[in-house]
């Protein structure tokens, strides 16, 4: 092992026991050392990581993720660090292009692609999580820490180093499943931290972004659209990453009461040059808009460039089979539930969507086996109120006994 293509993978966890061993278990033979920072936990989970080979160090929680990472950053040798939460994978087929991006020497930080598993909007993030061990580089910002203004400042000084973009999905992150948000912690610690940033730097279009798409998402839409709006206001050009967000949630909140305005609001943000994963959603949303208005070739035309550049997005595919089915294509409608079920076996609706289509295509047998298994999945999932609505809209229309 060279000193120099030494990385180095840095943790900080509290009471991660049942999740840190799949996140050491997606790095083991890329890094070369995992080292976990424990902010105090109460389960097992420092033997966890030692039995994965890791070193653990143990502090007390500083009451902020930022100090605490930087803490972590103190215990790594490597020249580059990896950072990951307990809630995260790395992706077996990012491996080859991260290193190849590794050995350009001029390459300060590499923005990974996030697969955000289960997430209702913005299947994908940019984190900035794989970067070369600099004293300057340090982590910034509330609730959401990132090392993005240090190496902006590093940057100013230094012009030779440079920032890349990783175009394959590197994590896989969980943290965004709805059984994983429904205790609504993570929802009141994002609300105080954006709030407080806002207080500090009014405007802000990172905070506006977070906390207007939270106010949104919990019903409180006119306070959400004036964070958007005045977060819009004050973005940089440059902000690629953060105006899309602000136009994303914007043309969310306006799509039931202005969709001609929505539309334009999803346009503009597919118009911004960012990776075509990030932009899913938009094109996603526009293509619903689009399809209520009887559009449907052109809603056809978003949901299949989002299947061709993300061919991984389960998500993608379930839209593109709804299209589909709409425009009268029941053998393309198919198809598109066929893959969307290969990547998401556990998501309810595909199947029971499935099973329509299989009903339209005259194939009684599948459409029950679908039928039986969206109810079955709604019941293993707590739903039970949704599994009874559907078995009875479904007996209404095959039978489902034997």
């Amino acid at each position: 092992m060279r000193a120099a293509a030494m990385l180095s993978l840095s943790m900080i966890v509290r009471n991660e026991a049942g999740r840190l061993g799949r996140c050491l278990e997606s790095v083991a033979g890329f890094v070369d050392e995992m080292v976990v920072v424990d902010t105090g936990s109460s389960d097992d989970t420092v033997a966890v990581a030692r039995g994965y080979g890791a070193r653990v160090e143990q502090i007390p929680w500083p009451g902020d993720f930022g100090p605490a990472r930087n803490q972590a950053l103190g215990w790594v040798r490597g020249t580059w660090v990896l950072v990951l939460d307990a809630d995260e994978q790395l992706l077996e087929e990012a491996r080859a292009p991260l290193r190849a991006l590794m050995a350009d020497p001029d390459t300060l930080l590499i923005n990974l692609l996030r697969q955000e598993v289960g997430a209702r909007q913005s299947p994908y993030s940019s984190v900035s999580r794989l970067f070369r061990r600099q004293p300057k580089i340090r982590w910034s910002r509330p609730y959401h820490a990132m090392v993005d203004d240090s190496v902006a400042e590093l940057m100013a000084s230094e012009p030779r180093w440079r920032v890349v973009d990783c175009p394959q999905p590197a994590i896989r992150h969980e943290g965004y499943r709805p059984e994983l948000l429904s205790d609504g912690r993570k929802a009141r610690q994002l609300r105080r931290a954006m709030q407080q940033e806002l207080r500090d730097h009014p405007g802000n279009a990172y905070a506006s972004a977070k906390l207007g798409g939270l106010e949104i998402s919990e019903g409180n839409v006119k306070r959400g659209i004036s964070l958007l709006r005045a977060g819009l206001r004050t973005c940089p050009p440059e902000a690629h990453p953060e105006r899309y967000e602000l136009l994303l949630h914007l043309a969310m909140a306006e799509a039931s009461r202005h969709p001609a305005r929505a539309s334009a609001l999803y346009r503009e943000a597919l118009d911004l040059p960012l990776d075509p994963r990030l932009q899913a959603a938009a094109r996603l949303n526009l293509a619903a808009l689009l399809l209520q208005e009887g559009a449907t070739t052109d809603a056809d035309l978003l949901a299949n460039a989002v299947t061709r550049d993300a061919p991984e997005l389960a998500l993608g595919w379930y839209n593109l089979g709804l299209i589909r089915r709409r425009l009268g294509d029941i053998r393309g409608s198919l198809q598109a539930y066929d893959t969307a079920v290969s990547l998401a076996p556990d998501h309810a609706e595909t199947h029971q969507n499935r099973a329509v289509a299989q009903l339209l295509s005259g194939d009684i047998a599948a459409a029950r086996a679908s039928f039986r298994l969206a109810i079955a999945l709604l019941r293993q999932q707590g739903q039970p109120l949704a599994a009874e609505r559907l078995q009875q809209q479904a007996g209404a229309m095959v039978r489902l006994d034997d």
